[in-house]
């Protein structure tokens, strides 16, 4: 058996039937030339071939008696493909919108616990001759970083598929069914571990501590920051309230070349683009519906703790705060502001980070933080507390070289992720061969299907924004201007602060300056 982290157990615990907390993917796939086979049995029977290459695959739950500790991984050897692995049609006419509306109902239902916490599903029926590929993981067993380590094993680099050692044959009578007093011993050992662990990391803690607070002492003295965030409080938004379970989803396709230059030349970096980009976006979804607030709104960006060579299938993420200067109208001074603020967190996560994500043991911890879950969706809290961030916003690496998954090359690569009560919205994005891949996963009540639409159009418009600007380092030079490239896939913007759902799903676009995809 393999034990929780506090972490990975916060996932489980924070559960509820209106929170899902699953992270999911959305590929693409264009099929070889002349393909003649059935690519949902292609697929099945690869995955069969590399189940036992990544654990997240093949282990499950145990939970404790009465709750009393985190629960724990076993394995299991008896994995039901076909429950795991499930093929879906889409109905004609076969759009984007039509895949982007079954993406988000996928989503919003909770993975069964009794089994290996992972499904997929193959889709076909677009217009264009692609098949699409949703799968989705529980956070518990997974975050962004060790998502794509997981990608690498199931994916290959070339059309042809490589060869895989095959799985041990398990030894015989070895399966068996942990007891009451197995998995009580097995929580008071690990939790006596994490304890004495925690105990001889406390002169380290202290000191960490003390550094981190004289630094940033010393830094507001030497140059005081006009936006430092310290204990600031949130501006309360449409977007923070408590959520349901139904899901909307969007997607957009930005060139990461054009981004890291954009970056360069206006004197940050490419995260300082993705979240200007954000932030120019929601201040226009806001302003057109006279619900921009006067404070800015406030970004929680994840930030990944894992070393560089780290494959675990774990969490080992922690969180900043980041200002989306969102009161400034000037697209200049609010890159400048976001730049500042990104950096001033970072600053202050790096000096803790040897001391972030220790696990914490606490005795009922499962009961206590599933009930507290609860209590927090159910009594409207998220509505009704002060927010201390208004959106999610993460950027994770991916793969730089295109992927292959039973002959087909997967043309994008969209993440599809968690909002919460009070955070009701989260935007992704996560790079992959050459482009910068947007996913915008929001609760159906906060932000509806074409109003999730809306919102990427305001994604492109706020990075011509920022092309128009002139550089920070090169005062005269302009990136190219934006053209259209393909018919719009969003919906166009409406006045109204909500609107119905539509009866014809819209066409769908790359961001301008791409090349256009075929007609979905």
């Amino acid at each position: 058996m393999d034990h929780l982290s506090s972490m990975d157990a916060s996932f489980l615990h924070l559960e509820t039937p209106e929170t899902p907390m699953h992270v999911g993917s959305l590929m693409l796939f264009d099929l070889p030339e002349d393909y003649r086979g059935d690519y949902y049995d292609d697929v099945k029977a690869q995955l069969a071939k590399r189940l036992h290459l990544a654990r997240l695959f093949h282990r499950k739950l145990a939970p404790m008696p009465f709750e009393l500790a985190d629960p724990v991984w076993i394995d299991d050897d008896d994995i039901d493909l076909d429950y795991h692995v499930r093929s879906v049609t889409l109905r004609r006419p076969g759009t984007m919108a039509q895949l982007e509306v079954l993406v988000a109902r996928l989503h919003s239902s909770l993975l069964d616990r009794s089994r290996p916490l992972w499904e997929v599903y193959v889709i076909d029926g677009l217009a264009n001759g692609q098949i699409a590929y949703y799968s989705k993981a529980h956070h518990s067993g997974v975050d962004g970083k060790a998502g794509i380590e997981i990608a690498k094993v199931f994916y290959d680099v070339t059309p042809q598929a490589r060869d895989v050692r095959p799985p041990r044959p398990a030894r015989a009578g070895n399966a068996y069914q942990l007891g009451v007093a197995e998995l009580l011993q097995a929580a008071i050992s690990n939790s006596a571990a994490q304890y004495v662990k925690l105990g001889k990391m406390l002169p380290q803690t202290a000191k960490a501590l003390g550094c981190t607070a004289m630094q940033f002492i010393s830094a507001r003295r030497k140059a005081p920051r006009e936006r430092s965030l310290g204990l600031k409080t949130a501006p309360k938004t449409i977007f923070n309230a408590s959520i349901t379970n139904q899901r909307s989803f969007g997607s957009l396709s930005v060139p990461l070349a054009e981004l890291r230059t954009l970056g360069k030349q206006m004197g940050g970096t490419l995260n300082d683009v993705v979240m200007a980009m954000c932030s120019g976006a929601l201040r226009k979804f806001l302003n057109e519906r006279e619900l921009l607030p006067r404070k800015s709104l406030i970004a929680m960006v994840p930030v990944s703790l894992r070393e560089a060579d780290d494959n675990s299938n774990n969490n080992q993420v922690s969180a900043i705060r980041v200002d989306l200067a969102t009161d400034l109208a000037d697209p200049a001074k609010r890159f400048q502001a976001i730049r500042e603020s990104s950096e001033a967190s970072k600053e202050l996560i790096g000096g803790l980070k040897s001391i972030l994500g220790t696990d914490l043991p606490i005795a009922g911890s499962p009961w206590l933080m599933t009930g507290m879950a609860s209590l927090y969706g159910r009594s409207n809290l998220g509505t009704r507390l002060p927010a201390l961030a208004n959106v999610a916003i993460s950027n994770v690496p991916g793969p730089a070289v295109p992927l292959y998954m039973a002959g087909a090359r997967m043309v994008h690569y969209y993440p599809v992720s968690i909002p919460y009560h009070g955070v009701g919205l989260n935007i992704t994005v996560q790079s992959y061969a050459g482009e910068m891949e947007f996913g915008i996963t929001a609760c159906r009540r906060v932000l509806s299907q074409p109003e999730v639409h809306e919102l990427t159009q305001h994604l492109l418009a706020s990075l011509r924004e920022l092309q128009h600007l002139a550089p920070v380092a090169v005062q005269e030079t302009k990136l190219p201007a934006l053209t259209a490239a393909a018919p719009v896939r969003v919906a166009r913007p409406v006045a109204k602060k909500r609107v119905a759902e539509p009866k014809a799903p819209a066409n769908r676009t790359r961001a301008p300056g791409t090349a256009a995809h075929r007609p979905h």
